[in-house]
């Protein structure tokens, strides 16, 4: 990770630098979860959880809006390096995933916007990281992150654990992707990427 205090931190395996701040999402139109963490190592801290509530009375439009904005928000926030979110599942109504699908587009879309590297985990996958079991519940998953991350407590609303797992996940997953930019609002971004890895590209 790059600041203007402290310049460039070295490497660890892998290819992620030694400290790398995530930005875990769990998407939805109605409530957005996220969760930031901050990598120094082998350590993990917790730097923000929340869940945002949109109106059901808006207009959908309305509503993807206000999820392109709020995780903008939370990326100047906390300028993070990757972004990791929760896949969308398969389930019996069309009409539903259409609509999760457009929200978890819009948040990789204003990821994207800051140059921020970006990757998906299935739920499924995501339980199994945090508890050792791919059908842990909501609540099994919570009480591991309290372990994981050393803190007393945690938001209540488990969008917001959701969220944090998707993060954790990822950083338990080794951050092997593609990074666009070492900093989220570089002027880099995925074209200087594409100029720079030519062998990365399929045509």
């Amino acid at each position: 990770m790059t600041t203007p205090e402290t310049g460039s931190a070295k490497s660890s395996r892998g290819g992620r630098p030694s400290e790398c701040i995530i930005l875990g999402i769990d998407p939805g139109t109605l409530v957005m979860g996220y969760g930031v963490i901050l990598v120094q190592g082998n350590r993990v801290s917790l730097l923000e959880a929340d869940a945002v509530r949109f109106s059901g009375e808006d207009d959908h439009t309305l509503r993807l809006r206000a999820i392109f904005d709020h995780v903008l928000q939370v990326i100047d926030r906390h300028h993070p390096d990757e972004l990791a979110i929760e896949a969308q599942f398969f389930g019996k109504n069309v009409q539903s995933m259409l609509k999760l699908g457009r929200a978890q587009g819009v948040a990789i879309a204003a990821a994207l916007q800051r140059g921020l590297a970006v990757v998906e985990y299935a739920p499924k996958r995501v339980k199994q990281s945090i508890t050792g079991n791919g059908n842990a519940t909501k609540e099994q998953v919570a009480a591991m992150l309290h372990t994981i991350l050393g803190v007393k407590e945690l938001p209540a609303r488990t969008d917001a654990t959701d969220a944090l797992a998707v993060a954790v996940c990822h950083h338990f997953a080794g951050g092997n992707m593609p990074r666009p930019s070492s900093r989220s609002g570089s002027k880099g971004g995925w074209g200087s990427f594409i100029r720079n890895n030519p062998d990365r590209v399929v045509k």
